[in-house]
């Protein structure tokens, strides 16, 4: 499950959702939707947690050089 890309994991959690919300499903078969759910949503968590930490935004600084700033350090004073 890992190999699969954020927006197919994604797409499987909108159905696992959808099922559950029917409320048509017997017990069984939706506490194992939910555990499915559940490691869907901890793989995409882990991997918009890694793509937070590729991203960087490029900074132009007063004297015209331009440097490579990670995102969580452009909100400063």
């Amino acid at each position: 499950m890992e190999k699969k890309g954020f927006e197919e994991l994604m797409g499987r959690l909108e159905e696992i959702v959808e099922k559950l919300e029917s409320g048509d499903l017997p017990l069984e078969e939706s506490m194992d939707l939910f555990e499915e759910g559940i490691k869907i949503f901890k793989l995409c968590n882990k991997k918009l947690e890694g793509a937070q930490a590729r991203v960087q935004r490029l900074v132009k600084d007063l004297k015209g050089d331009f440097h490579l700033v990670p995102l969580e350090e452009e909100d400063g004073p």
